[in-house]
């Protein structure tokens, strides 16, 4: 029966006006994701109305190839001029940026666009496979767990900041601060607009970002007219090419971590609200941590581009999880294409896929063929994009601010986001000649939104406390994330013999088993005594080192 749904599924695909709508829907994907400030979201809303005569397979095959260009399109504009083409990419700009700048932009597309890829089937996989099942977990988080996640994710803070962590901690707290001027989402009340309706408003998180990133960067790039005649590469010659090869064995040979970060972004898309904001940046934090060398990232290392976009293509494979399974939208693409099922009377539930089978793996299948258009693609459109960095730098300075401008003018046609954009620009480039690291503010700026609103959910429902450490997700990322904020004391000891670091693994082995006992079931109890044994074992092995040093 399930070959016969995948044959008339492939059926409903597989035909020349389809294909040809894909590829149409990857290209405007890409171009939009590299336009900063053209949100992704955008262009699956712009696509919408395209698919209302189209039969439900085919428009959401359009629809869904838009979102996977998209998500890949970012990487465009962030590893060649450091400006995030979306918030999904943000992290990839970190080492994807200097690496582009260090005279090597083919290798630095290349490691993105296979990353992108690898982390689109993978999620992809898991989409066919363990929809229903993995999609119940989403289920399961309620405010004090979104916010314990929330604080976990900050205390990436401490990784981003490097070696200047009082400098870091001030600038995620001036993120967070930033994130706070305005209405109050979850009262409506007013706060810090200091009596001004302008500032009623807020800050929008596009103008920040991109004022951030963007307009500090070409400040700093023109403020030496000898350095503003120079190409964005810093070379004479480059080849217009994209490295494949070089980037299939850089990432072959980094297989731990492409896996992991797919495996953090299926997680974080199946969470609703979640999305590839938080899953880029968890994805890159991991791959610091585990890696022999973590100073080198923000300087250009491969792992800081592979990790981010493993983990933002594959957030949409556990969005699509959540919305198929459960007919809860993961983020606000997904809640787009919910409305495109309800406009053809096909309503989500956790019967959709045995309801709607056809229909069904129709869409697992457009996923699973738009990530391979999308390398066919991109590959083809990036030989365009590497000739950006052969132009003079005041030139593309120029071009870029016009663009971002109207880009950021565009999202809410209001004045007031040409000014945001025009003093965090400063803003920015003051930090970064004194020292401050821009990441740390940008993960507040993401982050502090998303924490304070769930924590004014939690206590409206209730002023217990205890919830926060006693439900068995919120206290599973509570000890993750306190593990996670000693992290950089612990790599400190590791370099300097310190006897205690070999106690570090089995103790959070031996922690994290008890929020998974306290989830029930059999799977999470099993894996629970796994941790325990495992976690004595090392303990076991770490005493006898010491005993016999």
């Amino acid at each position: 029966m399930v070959i016969d749904n995948i044959l008339l599924a492939v059926a409903e695909i597989a035909n020349v006006k389809t294909l040809a709508l894909m590829m149409v829907g990857v290209a405007a994907g890409l171009i939009s994701g590299a336009i900063p400030g053209f949100t992704i979201a955008m262009a699956v809303v712009l696509t919408l109305p395209f698919t209302f005569g189209m039969p439900p397979a085919q428009g959401l095959a359009t629809m869904v190839s838009v979102l996977v260009g998209g998500l890949s399109g970012g990487l465009m504009s962030g590893i060649l001029t450091g400006i995030p083409g979306t918030p999904s990419s943000v992290a990839t700009t970190f080492d994807g940026f200097p690496l582009a700048r260090s005279g090597e932009p083919g290798f630095a597309l290349g490691l993105g666009v296979w990353s992108s890829f690898c982390g689109g089937i993978i999620s992809a996989f898991m989409l066919v496979m363990f929809a229903p099942r993995l999609s119940r977990i989403g289920l399961e988080f309620q405010p004090w767990d979104y916010f314990m996640l929330v604080m976990f994710a900050l205390t990436v803070t401490a990784s981003l900041s490097g070696r200047n962590l009082i400098k870091g901690l001030i600038a995620g707290a001036l993120g967070l601060l930033v994130r706070t001027v305005g209405e109050d989402e979850a009262i409506g009340m007013a706060r810090f607009n200091f009596g001004n309706d302008t500032l009623l408003q807020g800050f929008d998180f596009i103008a920040v970002l991109i004022g951030l990133f963007a307009f500090s960067q070409l400040l700093s790039d023109v403020r030496d007219p000898e350095a503003a005649r120079r190409s964005l590469a810093e070379r004479e010659r480059i080849q217009a090419r994209i490295e494949h090869w070089r980037a299939i064995k850089a990432i072959v040979k980094r297989w731990t971590t492409v896996i992991r970060s797919a495996l953090i972004g299926v997680f974080t898309g199946i969470l609703p609200g979640a999305g590839g904001s938080i899953a880029n940046i968890l994805a890159y934090d991991q791959a610091r941590k585990a890696s022999k060398q973590p100073d080198s990232f923000g300087t250009g290392n491969p792992e800081g581009v592979i990790a981010p976009e493993s983990s933002n293509n594959a957030v949409e494979g556990g969005a699509l999880i959540t919305m198929m399974a459960l007919g809860i939208p993961g983020d606000v693409t997904t809640a787009i294409m919910l409305g495109a099922l309800l406009i053809h009377d096909v309503v989500p539930s956790p019967s959709f896929i045995s309801d709607e089978p056809v229909l069904a793996y129709s869409i697992f299948i457009a996923f699973f063929l738009a990530n391979f258009i999308m390398l066919g693609m991109q590959s083809f459109m990036l030989r365009i994009f590497v000739l950006v960095t052969r132009i003079r730098m005041y030139m593309l300075a120029a071009v870029i601010l016009g663009f971002s401008t109207i880009g950021v003018f565009a999202i809410n046609n209001v004045e007031f986001d040409i000014w945001t954009l025009l003093w965090f620009g400063i803003l920015g480039f003051f930090m970064r000649q004194f020292g401050f690291p821009l990441a740390p503010m940008i993960l507040g700026v993401v982050l502090g939104n998303i924490a304070e609103l769930n924590l004014s959910r939690a206590f409206a429902i209730s002023d217990d406390v205890t919830l926060f450490f006693t439900r068995p997700w919120a206290l599973f990322f509570l000890i993750v994330a306190l593990f996670s904020a000693v992290f950089p004391l612990f790599q400190n000891a590791r370099a300097e013999g310190k006897k205690w670091v070999r106690f570090y693994a089995p103790t959070l082995l031996a922690a994290i088993a008890v929020p998974l006992w306290m989830m029930g079931g059999t799977v999470r109890p099993g894996l629970s005594l796994i941790c325990a044994g495992f976690a004595a074992y090392l303990i076991y092995k770490a005493r006898q080192s010491v005993v016999e040093a």
